[in-house]
């Protein structure tokens, strides 16, 4: 099928399990759509690496490729964020990509927020982010090596990569044209399966965030309140539609990207790094004030903005990879800045109304009440399991360098 005719498909799907089933739907069909998603890749990337004599092969190939070595380094990274200079390339990563944008999604991108909402305890809230990120640290072993045996195995990425111009191709085929190359035609309809499956997971994702947003925190709150509970369900099933509609519209503005990475983190360092900033400095700074969030918010979007169209427009000589990573470093220092400026000549609210909103005027008590009653025992305690996800990721990185 061509994406004129898929993508409306699988939104019309979409649609019909979010509408009628509302977001408890949409949470258990991401979920089994995340092992039919495995259920494309582990095979993938088995078969893959066959093909290409395992991993001491793969590496054989592709330091033997242009880049060389480079190409498997992490530091300093040069062919990841196409940035010339050493230096500035390491803060491109570190700051930019491994701090306010990895941070910022896992913080503040709110189809993320709402499962851990919907939750049914505070404990359970604060775990969930937690315990995904458990497989969340092994998905690049599914994700990241098929992009890297593409680059040396398929005709097409290779030419891709080295600056060819392949017609009808980019380099969001990659997934596709690996698995032709490397998948027998019994497996090729999981495969598809599971390429349907990551598009419609993150489309209910998102989806049932707008609804969950538009209907309870700006129409019931602000334009309709104390309405009956049967007027709601019939708004947020209007904006469901709306939202399908929307999602189809971006789905084909993506696929105009050669990349589509370089669209999802120029969004990302658009709106999902200034409010990361605004989020962290009010999170420790009682001081901040409402007007100081909302400017700083506005000042870090515009500021990514100006980034993305001075790199557009050839004034900044960067990729729109590496203008994604400057852009989300300029919008969290510029929304730092601005807020912290605002605030100073703004009235803050008194500390009664912070309390439990504010690191500083939470009680330890309450901070570690997610150990307590029901949820008791050591093992529940998110201060232990983050502090084996961070033990788990340094030895991923100790191991695969």
């Amino acid at each position: 099928w061509s994406l004129a005719v898929a993508i409306p498909v699988a939104a019309l799907v979409v649609l019909s399990y979010t509408f009628l089933g509302g977001l408890s739907a949409a949470i258990y069909n991401e979920v089994l759509q995340f092992f039919v998603i495995l259920a494309l890749l582990i095979p993938l990337t088995i078969a893959a690496l066959a093909r290409v004599g395992g991993w001491n092969g793969l590496v054989e190939r592709v330091t033997a490729g242009p880049g060389g070595a480079e190409q498997l380094s992490a530091w300093p990274g040069q062919e990841l964020t196409e940035i010339d200079n050493p230096f500035l390339s390491v803060i491109g990563i570190v700051f930019g990509l491994g701090f306010v944008l990895s941070f910022g999604y896992w913080t503040t991108n709110f189809a993320e927020v709402q499962r851990c909402l919907s939750a049914k305890s505070m404990s359970a809230a604060r775990r969930t982010p937690i315990i995904a990120a458990f497989p969340k640290a092994l998905i690049p072993a599914v994700i990241v090596i098929p992009g890297i045996i593409a680059a040396v195995l398929v005709p097409q990425v290779i030419d891709i990569k080295a600056g060819a111009a392949v017609e009808g191709l980019t380099y969001n085929n990659t997934l596709s044209l690996l698995m032709g190359e490397v998948l027998p035609n019994g497996v090729l309809g999981v495969a598809i399966a599971g390429l349907l499956a990551a598009f419609m997971a993150g489309m209910a994702a998102n989806v049932s965030s707008l609804n969950t947003v538009f209907t309870y925190d700006i129409w019931q709150d602000w334009l309709r309140p104390g309405r009956e509970d049967r007027y709601y369900l019939q708004v947020g099933r209007i904006v469901t539609v709306v939202g399908c509609l929307l999602a189809i519209g971006t789905a084909f503005l993506a696929g105009s990207y050669d990349n589509i990475m370089d669209y999802i983190q120029s969004l990302f360092s658009f709106f999902n790094a200034p409010l990361f900033a605004i989020f962290i400095l009010g999170l420790f700074w009682k001081r901040m004030t409402g007007p100081a969030g909302w400017t700083g918010l506005v000042a870090g979007t515009v500021s990514a903005v100006t980034v993305d169209l001075l790199v557009r427009t050839e004034v900044l000589a960067l990729s729109s990879q590496a203008g994604s990573f400057v852009g989300a470093s300029a919008a969290f220092v510029v929304g730092i800045a601005v807020g912290v400026g605002v605030s100073l000549v703004t009235t803050p609210k008194p500390d009664a109304e912070l309390v439990g909103l504010v690191w500083s005027l939470t009680s330890k008590a309450e901070r570690s009440h997610s150990t307590t009653g029901e949820d008791a025992g050591w093992y529940r305690s998110p201060a232990l399991l983050g502090g084996i996800v961070l033990v788990l990721t340094a030895g991923l990185y100790l191991l695969v360098p």
